[in-house]
């Protein structure tokens, strides 16, 4: 009996071992498994914060053939569940880097007179004596033959207006930086000068950067070929413009005095957000706020006032983006633009209050100056429609009563001031109702 509890016993301690240690495989696996969930879920954040465990760094240490079979042999042995993780992104992706090197742009900035490939001297001139009235200026670029050619059909259309009006049309140009994107583009050029007698082309790469030295460049052609224009509408190839309703916001204007109108913004910051298109790092400009500036959609402005920002762009350091660096030129000279209610350089947006409105409506753009990001088909509509002498209006409400005319607010004037003593006030030009 006695002999029989001892045998007992032991069997009973060796019982309690097995499940001891069984117990302790368990957690020892538990264990594994919970450092294996954990490092598939934080490795991707320690890579991008850890420089040792940077992915970006380049590998000194090169893998022989037999090391890669090695390599390949052990991942088959892998179970299922790893070479599906396996599959998936590491990390999540970088930020989008800028796509211009503002560094070389500092370094290379003081380059800046290039040579004129195609001129047109004889613009400006009518009969070779007489200048035009307006001259109408357009961003261009070599590819966009199309937006050219409503543009000269419809609103850039040249000729002779009532009350002695003449109007010429110029588009800005530089050389394209993928040139093999469009084969034999200077030989389009050349035909499109002859034919059209209207291209300035530049020696510059034509990038979104470089649209400063196109306006330097413009405003240096006009001090030496168009010196004696009278005014000066500048704006894009994607724009609609209303040229009655900018002839009638000219009427009565000395093109001998400043004059600088369009849809001006006031107190913008500089982007700092490297995904963004306007994005300018804090070593290339510093400030908080950028000067007051004039969308780049489309403005208007006299020969006098173009030709005082031809000799004050000279003066003030290249700026990446065209409108801010006329603005700064704007600042030098002492003159603040003035905005008109007008100007749409951001498009017309639909009141989230009447979705139903209609804003592409001719009755609507019958009262407008500027109209910016339109598709060629549009402008073209556009342009028909408000020519269109079916198209009656006269059950809609108009937007305005009267022609445009210019609305002061008096308390601002102060006589005897100069501009630069009232530079950038908050005088501002809308449209009388």
């Amino acid at each position: 009996m006695v002999h029989m509890r001892r045998l007992l016993r032991v069997k009973g301690d060796v019982l309690c071992s097995m499940l001891l240690l069984l117990l302790f495989c368990l957690l020892f696996y538990a264990r594994q498994v919970a450092l294996m969930f954990l490092q598939n879920l934080y490795l991707p954040a320690l890579k991008l914060t850890d420089p040792k465990l940077d992915t970006h760094k380049p590998q000194t240490k090169t893998k022989t053939p037999q090391a890669k079979s090695k390599i390949q042999v052990k991942a088959k042995g892998k179970s299922k569940s790893r070479r599906k993780n396996a599959a998936k992104p590491t990390r999540p992706a970088l930020a989008t880097l800028p796509p211009f090197d503002f560094e070389g742009y500092l370094k290379a900035k003081d380059n800046r007179n290039f040579s004129l490939l195609i001129d047109q001297p004889d613009k400006c001139y009518i009969d070779g004596q007489i200048a035009p009235y307006l001259l109408i200026a357009v961003k261009s670029v070599a590819a966009d033959f199309d937006k050219r050619q409503v543009v000269r059909r419809t609103w850039g259309r040249e000729g002779s207006f009532p009350n002695g009006v003449t109007i010429r049309t110029v588009f800005l140009l530089g050389v394209p930086r993928n040139q093999s994107a469009l084969p034999l583009w200077d030989r389009l050029l050349e035909y499109e000068s002859q034919s059209f007698k209207d291209i300035l082309l530049w020696d510059f790469e034509d990038t979104f950067f470089n649209l400063t030295l196109k306006e330097t460049h413009f405003l240096t052609w006009v001090n030496s070929s168009c010196a004696h224009i009278k005014f000066i509408f500048k704006g894009d190839a994607d724009v609609f413009v209303n040229i009655e309703n900018i002839l009638e916001l000219l009427a009565g204007q000395e093109p001998e005095e400043d004059l600088f109108v369009g849809d001006i913004i006031v107190k913008a910051r500089p982007i700092r957000r490297r995904s963004s298109k306007y994005f300018v790092p804090e070593f290339v400009y510093g400030g908080s706020l950028y000067p007051s500036y004039a969308g780049g959609g489309g403005f208007v402005m006299s020969g006098y006032t173009a030709r005082r920002l031809s000799s004050a762009c000279q003066q003030v350091e290249l700026f990446p983006i065209d409108d801010v660096f006329l603005g700064m030129c704007l600042q030098q000279i002492g003159l603040k633009p003035l905005r008109h209610q007008g100007f749409r350089t951001f498009g017309i947006p639909r009141p989230s209050a009447a979705p139903h409105l209609q804003t592409f409506d001719p009755c609507f753009y019958r009262e407008l100056m500027v109209v910016h990001s339109l598709s060629v088909p549009q402008i073209w509509l556009m342009w028909n429609l408000l020519h269109d002498p079916k198209v009656s209006c006269h059950n809609r409400a108009r937007v305005t009563s009267k022609p445009f005319s210019w609305k002061f607010d008096n308390r601002l004037e102060t006589k005897g001031q100069s501009t630069a003593d009232t530079d950038y006030r908050d005088t501002q030009v809308f449209l009388t109702y």
